[in-house]
């Protein structure tokens, strides 16, 4: 009780500026708030000073938007199908809250009544395997375009949760396992939604990493380890990405629920971050009224019966009895009000429009063909030749749609589900694939081939086929969703079709879609082997442009595909078996030391590491140099294209520390594209965020960067270190926010 006085105490001494608490301020017009010559700040001052109790308590609670039987909170303002809503302020003019999820488009939550068909972007990870923010910003913009035009101010993305468990249903929505990658991606993308004048939503905060008694498992990790890797990807997003708002996840953190975690949502986020948006809860997530409110939370969301929420009238009596200070409550009204004012979403209302599909298309099946990887290319199998003029599609649906995700990240692309009946009968299901036939797409890339298909069921008949073929595609999937944890395994027996069929011809390639690592049993029996992951809406054409040449490919992982399971600190995610609502704890042993990190510092050889990529051309990456500007350690090299075809080569920079004493042996510092044709070359210079040089002292609350010889490595992939050079870094210490302000 002792330290939950004094954090309210720090937090009401915090919203009083120089004129003191706003709530004490002089009565204003109704209409003063909407002077658009007056900073963003100044307008929700006077906005939160002409609302009414009752209007304020309006804003600061969320309904779930979506239409079933028992959702008794729905607003009828609400969109259909949608993920939330939040009553506005007529009397004053200001916006209701339109929410939709989520990061791959404007999602539906239901297949009935009817879905609202939209572009269905790749997945988040498909994204961070571009390794290329442009990329993901032309998404966002995308994403932001059809979420204004379809009537929603405020989109629920994007995901930056580190891939810390191989096997977490939702990894196919977030950045990958790399602070960096992942905070400039997502980051790259979250801008790109704001640009067309709504709010977007970084998500889960923080260490949401499975779905496995996700509101129940207890995550207990060091302050040091935390800041140094999932705080930071997140602190790096939004920096990057500037979004309105922040979710609080369902899990606690150290003994506490996320959504009333002090530490998390005051002093960190709020406090040394300076975050001026507004935390909303993940649907269901709020347990306590009072606690809520003090811990940091600003919007409840999600609401949908008597039963699930903590605000509204309990909220109102926790005002009124003074457990709630009322400088606390409206320093929530004021920041949800300034991220919409911001955003552009007040004084640029919502409206539902056109939608440009075929304009939008183009940028899903951009994205896509930027970020498929190609893992295996025996022989040069790939990109098909004219000489394979008998080839053999096998299954994973391929003659009608790719997979996508489940859960609320679900988009239905137009054409709707192009495979009914599958998965589970309620959400987070059904299984959903867009209509995009790669079977179609490789018959438009090879009309001088035959191309046949068989659906895979039955592995002796699809491997007597196979014998006749020229060369055979076996597309292997594996659905996964948000609420459920998956094996590192394909499902149905896959493996045994590939087995079977690569048994009956050697050239046999494997285009997988998944949504992260899945084990390969069969690797050293096939000749190509392709992450397509989950491709969007133009996913079809995406892959066979690939397959065919027509893209050379370059995406990269994002994320360590294991060996096996046993190379991960926890080969099986914890709390399967125990009952609902039982708290348990998972230990983060391995601090921050997540993937390719891990790796490392156990000395595991994984199927393929963490930034691998191959392509149909040939690059050298070398030049390296290192140098200290202004303060900052900036690393040059230079990029070439030495093969016969244009392509896009990637530089990763890594760097490893004086004294070894940090979490592994290296990290990742920075990163390049850079698009060539043959016989040309590029220099490409990054600026390494200090952070990533340095430790976390908590004493001094400060980050610490060591004086010493720092190693500086350019690298195709984690395990593949082309150059290295050396560079002396002077002692530094660093403020806690962001790291631009040192100087």
């Amino acid at each position: 009780m002792r330290a939950l006085l004094l954090a309210t105490t720090m937090l009401v001494g915090a919203l009083a500026g120089p004129s003191g608490p706003v709530t004490a301020a002089a009565p204003v017009a109704a209409s003063a708030w909407q002077d658009k010559t007056l900073s963003a700040d100044r307008r929700a001052e006077l906005l939160v000073q002409a609302m009414t109790e009752d209007e304020k308590l309006a804003v600061v609670t969320g309904f779930f938007g979506t239409q079933q039987d028992w959702n008794s909170f729905r607003d009828p303002q609400a969109r259909p199908q949608s993920a939330g809503f939040v009553p506005g302020v007529p009397r004053l003019g200001f916006t209701p809250q339109w929410q939709a999820d989520a990061g791959s488009g404007v999602a539906t939550q239901g297949e009935a009544p009817p879905a609202l068909e939209r572009t269905a972007l790749p997945s988040g990870i498909l994204s961070a395997a571009t390794w290329d923010p442009a990329v993901a910003m032309a998404g966002g913009r995308m994403v932001g375009a059809e979420a204004r035009a379809s009537g929603f101010n405020v989109q629920l993305a994007g995901g930056v949760n580190l891939a810390r468990e191989p096997g977490n249903g939702r990894n196919f929505e977030y950045g990958g396992e790399d602070p960096w990658l992942a905070g400039t991606m997502v980051g790259a993308f979250m801008k790109g939604i704001q640009s067309n004048r709504i709010v977007t939503t970084v998500k889960h905060f923080a260490l949401n990493d499975q779905e496995t008694g996700r509101s129940t498992v207890d995550v207990a990790i060091d302050e040091g380890a935390a800041r140094t890797s999932d705080l930071l990807a997140f602190q790096i997003a939004i920096e990057r990405g500037d979004p309105g708002s922040v979710m609080c996840s369902y899990n606690l953190v150290n003994g506490k629920h996320a959504c009333q975690n002090d530490w998390l949502l005051n002093r960190v986020l709020k406090g040394d971050w300076g975050y001026k948006g507004y935390v909303m809860s993940d649907w269901g997530a709020q347990h306590d009224t009072v606690e809520n409110a003090l811990g940091g939370l600003d919007q409840e969301t999600g609401v949908s019966n008597k039963d699930n929420y903590v605000w509204r009238d309990k909220l109102k009596a926790a005002i009124a009895s003074g457990k709630v200070p009322i400088a606390a409550f409206d320093d929530k009204v004021r920041r949800i009000a300034r991220a919409l004012i911001v955003s552009g979403a007040v004084d640029d209302p919502v409206t539902p429009g056109p939608i440009d599909f075929a304009a939008h298309a183009v940028v899903a099946q951009t994205a896509a063909e930027n970020g498929i990887v190609l893992l295996k290319n025996e022989g040069g199998i790939l990109p098909l030749t004219r000489a394979a003029k008998r080839i053999l599609v096998v299954g994973g649906h391929a003659d009608v749609g790719v997979l996508s995700g489940g859960g609320s990240a679900q988009v239905y692309a137009p054409g709707g589900n192009a495979v009914r009946g599958l998965g589970p009968k309620s959400w987070p299901g059904p299984i959903v694939y867009d209509k995009s036939s790669p079977l179609a797409a490789i018959k438009a890339e090879r009309p001088d081939a035959t191309v046949d298909y068989d659906p895979g069921t039955d592995p002796a008949a699809s491997a007597a086929k196979a014998r006749n073929a020229d060369v055979v595609i076996v597309f292997a999937t594996q659905w996964t969703a948000e609420s459920l944890d998956f094996p590192l395994s394909l499902p149905d027996d896959q493996d045994g079709l590939i087995g079977a069929v690569a048994k009956a011809n050697r050239n046999t390639i494997v285009v997988l879609e998944t949504g992260g690592a899945v084990a390969m049993p069969w690797i050293a029996d096939v000749r190509g082997v392709v992450e397509s992951w989950y491709p969007g809406s133009r996913g079809g054409p995406a892959i066979a442009r690939i397959l065919s040449g027509a893209v050379n490919p370059s995406g990269h992982l994002p994320i360590t595909f294991p060996a096996t399971p046993d190379q991960y600190p926890r080969p099986t995610i914890a709390g399967k078996g125990l009952p609902d609502k039982q708290i348990f704890g998972v230990r983060y042993a391995e601090g921050a030391a997540v993937g390719y990190k891990w790796i490392d510092r156990t000395g595991a050889r994984p199927l393929f590491p963490f930034g691998f990529g191959l392509s149909y051309g040939r690059f050298d990456h070398g030049g390296l140099t290192a140098r200290t500007v202004a303060g900052d350690l900036q690393v040059g090299f230079t990029l070439r294209n030495t093969g016969t075809i244009p392509g896009q080569a990637l530089g990763q920079v890594y760097v490893a520390s004086p004294d070894g004493t940090w979490e592994a042996p290296k990290r990742l510092a920075g990163y390049a594209k850079a698009a060539l044709r043959p016989g040309r070359s590029e220099q490409r210079t990054v600026t390494v965020d200090p952070r990533l040089l340095a430790t976390w002292d908590e004493t001094r609350h400060q980050w610490h960067v060591a004086p010493g010889r720092y190693t500086v490595m350019l690298a195709t992939s984690a395990a593949d270190i082309k150059q290295r050079v050396t560079v002396t870094l002077p002692e530094r210490w660093l403020p806690v926010g962001p790291a631009t302000s040192a100087r």
